[in-house]
């Protein structure tokens, strides 16, 4: 098979008299949630995958974005031993010495790209983007930004997040924040400073890493597994208070016991490409999340994204000259995610994955996208449905998915209606359109796929003759978000956006 590359057109190249800004037209796909332990459909695993390869769009559309969950916890108990031997190697690289579980994740991955040959067509020849969400790390990733915090699911991110970036973080637009920082300590119980003659800590800008962590242990990665053994007393997460020199810093709070630790340093994962006259940010929605309170959902200050990666996206917006900003949350904007898909699992305390319990956040951004005046489109995940919901005048959300995973009942998402006026929160929105499963619904029949295609519009062809190209920039591009049945690939529901009216 000849190797091909896709590219997107050129701005200077498509600058012409009819079109003095170079504008062009381009299409992309957007879904999220590839549970490969959903049941196949009439004998196809990951049946979005087929359909999406049947219409040839891999041909049709310029690029994708997977917004979370790519991969589904499976083959994290693959050993370092088996890691070795799969690769016929003897030395164990540094980060699988300090980490064991990575190589877990990497057979993970591995799993995925194996799996279907559909999937692995479809990365295979168009190019994608991809976001962070909890089953890259673990299910339901809380509070990796809050000192203090004993959990393992939370102190799992780092590892977890550096496999993501070995196989497909790598493909983003990236940003130098650094690396994520690996590293091997003693701690003395009742002290605050880590010593490591290994690391280059003066290298590190506190403003822009997250916390450190702790690590749980050699079985950190094990899938929804409870009560996994603690190797380390003194695991959790850390603020770094201090960077004193190359190989030493100051933590809080102040270790528990003496110990010899494996250690970590968090890097947001959030990036930024334009695309015409389109900017699209990919948010990190887990790296510096603090854990919230379902009782208390407004809390000033707490917040899923940190100041740093909040400051860089309105600075962004603000100096943009886009048309058109396209904000890729792998979490819920307007829709609070608040239940299980686990066998025998229903309601859970204190569990809701979305911007409803961080309200105060949540309201920041709104406000501050009305000044801008021009249309913000949030993508969203994590949720296994689809909805298209109107925020304001100008914010939007759009959520798209599952591509596999089987579909919640609407008891998960706050009992919010199919479509219609909803409030969960001081802010109302209004559902345009949703996919939606009734609570009476077996788990296992709750199928219903689906993934949304975006179809930017800034030109059309006025040709002189039949068969040419003469591309002409339209007065007020528009943006078509087109969700489709995931089996069937049939049209279920189109929404048309105008940009702002020049006046």
């Amino acid at each position: 098979e000849l190797a091909t590359l896709r590219t997107l057109p050129s701005t200077e190249a498509s600058k012409s008299e009819h079109n003095p800004k170079g504008l062009f037209n381009f299409k992309f796909e957007f879904g999220c949630g590839n549970n490969t332990g959903s049941p196949p459909v009439d004998g196809v695993l990951l049946p979005t995958y087929r359909t999406l390869i049947r219409k040839k769009l891999e041909e049709k559309l310029d690029f994708a974005i997977l917004n979370g969950d790519f991969i589904y916890e499976e083959g994290r108990d693959f050993s370092t031993k088996e890691w070795l031997a799969s690769v016929n190697e003897t030395v164990l690289p540094i980060n699988l010495r300090i980490s064991p579980a990575i190589a877990g994740v990497w057979q993970n991955y591995k799993i995925y790209m194996e799996v279907s040959e559909d999937l692995n067509r479809w990365h295979r020849h168009l190019p994608s983007y991809y976001s962070v969400d909890d089953h890259e790390i673990l299910n339901d990733v809380y509070g990796s930004g809050t000192p203090g915090r004993v959990d393992r699911e939370a102190v799992f991110r780092d590892p977890a997040t550096q496999s993501w970036l070995d196989y497909i973080g790598w493909s983003n637009h990236r940003i130098d924040r650094g690396e994520i920082v690996f590293g091997k300590t003693n701690l003395k119980k009742g002290a605050s400073i880590i010593t490591d003659k290994n690391a280059n800590f003066l290298s590190i800008d506190l403003k822009k890493v997250s916390t450190l962590h702790i690590h749980w242990g050699k079985d950190a990665g094990k899938a929804f597994a409870k009560n996994v053994p603690l190797d380390d007393p003194n695991t959790g997460v850390y603020e770094i208070v201090e960077v004193i020199n190359d190989h030493q810093i100051k933590v809080s709070p102040p270790f528990k016991e003496d110990s010899l630790s494996n250690y970590s340093i968090g890097k947001g994962t959030f990036s930024k490409m334009s695309v015409s006259n389109c900017d699209i940010f990919m948010l990190d929605s887990r790296t510096y999340r603090e854990m919230h309170d379902t009782a208390d959902p407004g809390k000033k200050g707490v917040s899923m994204l940190g100041q740093y990666q909040k400051k860089w996206l309105m600075d962004e917006m603000k100096q943009s000259k886009a048309e058109f900003f396209f904000v890729v949350s792998s979490v819920n904007f307007m829709v609070p995610h608040i239940g299980s898909n686990m066998p025998g699992t229903g309601l859970i305390a204190n569990k809701d994955d979305a911007w409803t319990v961080f309200l105060d956040e949540r309201e920041q951004l709104i406000k501050f996208w009305e000044t801008l005046d021009k249309p913000v489109f949030v993508l969203t995940g994590d949720l296994h449905n689809s909805f298209a919901i109107k925020v304001t005048d100008k914010i939007w959300e759009f959520a798209s998915g599952p591509h596999n995973s089987n579909n919640h009942p609407l008891k998960f998402e706050g009992g919010r209606p199919v479509n219609g006026p909803f409030q969960y929160g001081p802010r109302p929105c209004f559902i345009r359109w949703s996919t939606a499963i009734l609570n009476d619904v077996d788990k296992y029949q709750r199928r219903s796929p689906t993934y949304c295609v975006v179809q930017v519009n800034n030109v059309f062809n006025s040709p002189l003759k039949i068969g040419g190209e003469r591309w002409v920039a339209y007065p007020i591009p528009q943006v078509i978000f087109q969700y489709h049945d995931g089996i069937t690939g049939d049209l279920l529901y189109s929404e048309s956006i105008l940009a702002n009216q020049k006046k």
